[in-house]
């Protein structure tokens, strides 16, 4: 694949996996298997390990949480929950410890593999409990909270009149291994891992489940406060035991970096040995005043990191290999394992990305297998244990036919290492996932159209293809049950669903030539054909000359444009999506020009994170109107980077290339001043 296939499958990816941690964390209605959800992980993975400018904050491996759910009232935090800075070797946490600036005490402290928890109390009273939510806000969940025994109503009369608690919701291996055995002997789902067994039992609607579920809790940190600030990070833990708060007894003060390293390397042998599942080893600054003065970036402190283990390798049996067919006619096979515990969490699925793959690995049905989580998350194959391997097991064929449709695979071009379902328009497989994507925040962004109900709408016949989602009426989705109450009357999604595609009909052009899904064309490389070609019409009648010679396209993209607009189908979606309503066009430029001062001209902006008042398109939007380009990924050709919170890879790489970094909270004055905000 090119890269600007991987790179459409990566949003691609992206969107179903973010769909369905929403499903799954916020709305308690999983529309994924656990293996079905680990597959997409895996594959995405793979993407951003060849690509590693496909790493975003935005990125699902790179996310924390799935959002705010409406079940819960929102609550501010006094204090933003931050994230950690990640290390994988040795070597990362010397660097890490050489910008402290000299010799410093640091507090080891074992990382829980929970839910993160803010506890607030006034007058020493427990106030509310929230979840981290997106850092800023988290889910108000008091009334579970007040059910775990851990955690006291009341503190000490020595505490604060206010104090906002940090720490970690978790279930102990044992009542883990409890509660699956209670849910099994009632023929419900089994949980996945204790992780998602505490999340899901302190997210309940009745306090009283969440009470029977035997969470426990221990305190990593204070936020805000009305007391006096301890001197030393541990001083403030022995403070939290004092005030009757539960704290780690596993947390420890070492003098240097060497002690800490020695500390990670005695905890290693203890992963599964306490009384909750860990998932590294966190390092702080002890001192607080040397805190203060190192600071925090927008999304981190530059004085704690976090180390992550190697990933733990287990072994299972592959059962049988399996395909599935993309959006745009990908066949991927991927292994079906017995279920097995690594790194914490049941496994039963993986991707093993395509034939050639499966060849090279020699992966077979049948084989036992060496299994293991990249950083502890995601799932991959390493390969057979050829030693053990049964006499005689044949080698995995790719099938010449697609699963969905039946029709016969092929090589989009010579020498692929993908196999497609040529029949691109009718293929039920293509099909839904098509319609999916054109309802996905990388598309249209079109609310109440999942995965579920693109499947309903087809299986109804209520449409044929994307064409016709827009003109869909109450009448027609009353003829489908999946839309109807149990009264017969249309739902309230089916009449929400109706509005967000109204809605939808004046989205930007870019977001049109997305959801028409035409191959190369991403979100990345959208708006650059959108400017050059401001209509549907303008696109589609221009020669591949005439795209060739366009700043940004190139011949691949051209071709690929010119042979889309030749099918006539392709086209017939255009027409029903146009008959119905919808702009596929951009609003001709003022003949006066510019109507804001071109502050930004001939300088190259790239916005990670989170900001203040803006989302990512109406940020590159700014900056585009005062004259600036809107960049995807950092390179030596940034004059800026603005950095929001949890800006990931993007701010490490400005820092290393010497890119200028503005913290998002000044983006206003980026396009009031230019470069001048910079001091």
């Amino acid at each position: 694949m090119t890269e600007a296939e991987d790179q459409s499958r990566h949003a691609e990816l992206a969107q179903q996996i973010n769909d369905a941690r929403f499903q799954y964390y916020v709305l308690d209605a999983p529309t994924l298997t656990d293996a079905g959800f680990d597959a997409l992980m895996a594959e995405l993975q793979a993407l951003e390990e060849a690509h590693p400018e496909f790493v975003t904050p935005e990125s699902p491996s790179q996310q924390v949480g799935g959002g705010l759910s409406a079940t819960f009232a929102a609550v501010e935090h006094l204090e933003p929950m931050m994230s950690l800075d990640n290390a994988f070797s040795t070597e990362e946490v010397e660097r890490w410890y050489a910008r402290l600036g000299g010799p410093v005490e640091l507090l080891c402290e074992v990382k829980i593999d929970g839910l993160a928890l803010d506890l607030v109390y006034r007058n020493r009273r427990l106030a509310t409990a929230a979840t981290r939510g997106d850092g800023r806000y988290g889910e108000d969940v008091t009334a579970n909270v007040r059910t775990i025994a851990d955690i006291p109503l009341t503190l000490a009369d020595d505490a604060p009149d206010l104090v906002e608690v940090r720490g970690e919701v978790f279930m102990t291996p044992a009542a883990f291994a409890a509660l699956n055995a209670s849910l099994e002997e009632a023929g419900r789902a089994r949980f996945a891992n204790p992780r998602n067994s505490a999340a899901g039992s302190l997210r309940q609607k009745d306090p009283r489940v969440t009470a029977s579920r035997k969470l426990r809790f221990l305190c990593h940190g204070i936020g805000a406060s009305s007391g006096q600030a301890p001197q030393r990070q541990s001083e403030g833990y022995d403070l939290l035991r004092a005030w009757g708060l539960p704290v780690s007894t596993h947390n420890v003060v070492v003098p240097d970096l060497a002690a800490a390293l020695a500390y990670i390397e005695t905890m290693a042998g203890r992963r599964h040995d306490l009384e909750h599942e860990m998932d590294g080893i966190v390092l702080k600054v002890d001192d607080r005043a040397r805190q203060r003065e190192l600071g925090s970036t927008s999304r981190a402190p530059r004085w704690a990191i976090a180390f992550k283990y190697p990933p733990e390798e287990v072994n299972t049996k592959l059962l049988r290999i399996e395909v599935n067919t993309g959006r745009t006619g990908r066949v991927t096979p991927y292994g079906v394992m017995e279920p097995v515990v690594v790194a914490g969490s049941t496994v039963e699925m993986a991707t093993l990305h395509n034939a050639h793959e499966v060849a090279r690995k020699d992966v077979r049905p049948g084989d036992p297998l060496i299994l293991r989580k990249t950083g502890d998350v995601i799932p991959e194959v390493l390969g057979p244990v050829l030693d053990l391997r049964p006499d005689g097991l044949p080698e995995w064929v790719m099938p010449t036919e697609c699963p969905a449709c039946g029709t016969r695979l092929a090589e989009q071009k010579e020498g692929d290492k993908d196999l497609r379902c040529p029949n691109t328009r009718s293929c039920p497989s293509q099909l839904r996932e098509r319609v999916f994507f054109v309802a996905s925040r990388t598309a249209l962004d079109i609310e109440n159209l999942g995965f579920q109900a693109a499947d309903a709408l087809l299986s109804a016949g209520l449409i044929e293809d994307e064409g016709d989602l827009f003109a869909l009426t109450e009448e027609d989705l009353a003829k489908s049950d999946f839309f109807k109450t149990k009264a017969g009357v249309l739902n309230a999604n089916a009449k929400k669903l109706l509005a967000n595609l109204e809605g939808a009909k004046t989205r930007p052009w870019a977001k049109f030539l997305v959801a028409l899904s035409i191959r190369h064309i991403s979100k990345g490389v959208a708006p650059d054909v959108a400017r050059a070609f401001p209509s549907v019409e303008a696109l589609s009648s221009a020669s591949e000359e005439e795209l060739s010679a366009v700043d940004g396209i190139g011949p691949t993209l051209a071709a690929s444009i010119t042979e889309w607009f030749a099918v006539d189908w392709h086209r017939a979606i255009v027409e029903k999506w146009q008959a119905a309503g919808c702009v596929l066009a951009d609003e001709p430029a003022a003949d006066a020009g510019p109507t804001v001062e071109q502050t930004l001209q001939g300088l190259t902006v790239v916005v990670t994170g989170a900001v203040p008042g803006y989302t990512r398109d109406t940020a590159q939007e700014a900056i585009e109107a005062r004259g600036g380009k809107a960049a995807g990924s950092v390179s030596r050709k940034t004059s800026v980077l603005v950095a929001g919170e949890s800006s990931g890879s993007k701010y490490t790489k400005a820092e290393s290339l010497g890119v200028p970094i503005l913290d998002a909270d000044r983006f206003e004055e980026l396009l009031e001043m230019g470069l001048s905000a910079l001091g």
